[in-house]
């Protein structure tokens, strides 16, 4: 009997520690969801934090990373009758990009990546052929001349602080738009005399009050480099008509045997009628989305003396084009949606009939509209250009017809976009009887910048 009250009273002493320890345990069990559920409740920070590495614990001294990518899916070109439909991938730009100062009155900068990376033009181990390859696209050093005064800096190096127009200085981190307009008549010079919209040269930057400025002396690319080599690219073999000139006078010496042509000077010059832009850095925002309310009015210039050389006559020429725009970005009502609105009139002239890789001697038109909807997160847009150029007797036309999708702003945003040129043989090539193909694609593009 003892035995058996023993082992009874052993069971229920187990028991109840059992029942104690899973007690205890569910307890504990309780807690932790309660912390996780109240954890998750939290609301995640998605706000940009800049990657920026301070040197001193104000932050006057520091160093800052940029960072993108740009995935881009397109569609083949939709314009052409019976051609099979097919999707292709690319990478239309990786960059990185850093600038410090460790005083007010210097700047250094350095912006390297590689651009329309695709299995058209990759190589098997990624290390020959003609793909994209990482390159530089800017390294320049500037000074600032006076202290507790913005209206002189000055620069050199490879650079982007580029006249004519707002667009030829636009940032690739903030477009408006999918991308800049093609054809890049806003970038004129792009392979043309430059490495990919960046010239080599010397540049004076200022602001004073509402207006500023931007001003640079460059020396050209070497036409044996340039895309088709400064010759005239629309002319009667493609429905064109003919010139004699090149965009060659760089290397071809004058009458007298002396070199020439070995200076561009281009200026773009605005004024803000209300906000102030940023001019510490060259890249112009595409929308401030309601953030800011700009109202800027600009003029600008790109010249190059001698530039153009005539093969028959054996004379150089200049190169001389006059641009004037106006950009307004501003929120619309109290429930932060904003308005974006942009346009430019540009006069090429290169000389008589001449047609260079984006743009020929007459006149440009652009113009974009967007209406940012902040609630819905969503930005729908229009964009058109037309170019009547001498060398060409239809004008040369382009449509783009969009809508952004901000995830996290400009830091992480999804376009879709329709895209349209018309009467562009330089864009879509000739048919079988020797008219232009028109282009018309569907462009997906997912971008993150940090």
């Amino acid at each position: 009997m003892k035995k058996l009250l023993l082992f009874l009273v052993t069971i229920i002493g187990v028991c109840s520690s059992s029942y104690g320890f899973q007690s205890d345990t569910t307890s504990k069990e309780l807690k932790k969801e309660k912390k996780w559920d109240e954890l998750t409740q939290q609301e995640v920070d998605h706000s940009y934090k800049s990657l920026t590495v301070k040197l001193t614990e104000d932050g006057a001294k520091y160093v800052r990373f940029i960072l993108w990518h740009q995935q881009w899916l397109q569609t083949s070109n939709l314009a052409i009758e019976d051609a099979p439909l097919r999707a292709s991938t690319s990478i239309r730009r990786s960059r990185v990009l850093a600038f410090a100062q460790i005083s007010p009155r210097f700047l250094i900068l350095t912006h390297f990546g590689l651009n329309n990376l695709s299995t058209a033009n990759m190589s098997a181990l990624g290390n020959n052929g003609d793909g994209p390859q990482l390159f530089l696209h800017d390294a320049w050093t500037e000074f600032k001349l006076f202290d507790n005064s913005e209206a002189l800096f000055i620069g050199a190096g490879l650079h982007y602080w580029k006249g004519l127009t707002r667009l030829a200085n636009q940032s690739t981190l903030n477009f408006m738009t999918m991308d800049n307009t093609r054809p890049f008549v806003q970038w004129h010079s792009l392979g043309i005399t430059d490495q990919f919209a960046r010239h080599m040269g010397f540049y004076a930057k200022g602001q004073i009050g509402n207006f500023d400025y931007r001003i640079a002396a460059n020396n050209p690319l070497n036409p044996a480099n340039a895309l088709g080599l400064g010759s005239d690219l629309i002319n009667s073999t493609n429905g064109g008509n003919d010139s004699d000139l090149v965009y060659q006078g760089s290397v071809a010496p004058d009458t007298d045997g002396n070199p020439v042509g070995n200076t561009i000077i281009e200026g773009y010059f605005r004024y803000n009628f209300l906000d102030k832009e940023s001019t510490k850095l060259p890249y112009q925002v595409g929308t401030y989305m309601g953030s800011k309310q700009v109202l800027g009015v600009g003029l600008g210039f790109f010249a190059h003396p001698k530039g153009m050389f005539n093969t028959v006559s054996l004379e150089h020429s200049n190169v001389t084009h006059l641009a004037a725009d106006v950009f307004y970005d501003a929120p619309i009502g109290s429930g932060g949606n904003a308005i974006n609105a942009y346009a430019s009139i540009i006069n090429f002239n290169y000389g008589e009939n001449y047609m260079s890789r984006w743009a020929g001697t007459g006149t440009n038109i652009y113009g974009q509209l967007g209406y940012f909807i902040r609630k819905a997160k969503l930005m729908p847009y229009v964009a058109f250009q037309s170019g009547n150029y001498q060398a060409y007797n239809d004008n040369l036309n382009a449509f783009d017809a969009g809508v952004n999708y901000f995830v996290n702003g400009h830091n992480a945003k999804i376009t879709l976009e329709y895209h349209t040129i018309s009467n562009n043989p330089l864009e879509g090539g000739l048919d079988a009887d020797g008219n232009p193909n028109g282009v018309q694609q569907l462009r997906l593009q997912l971008h993150i910048f940090l």
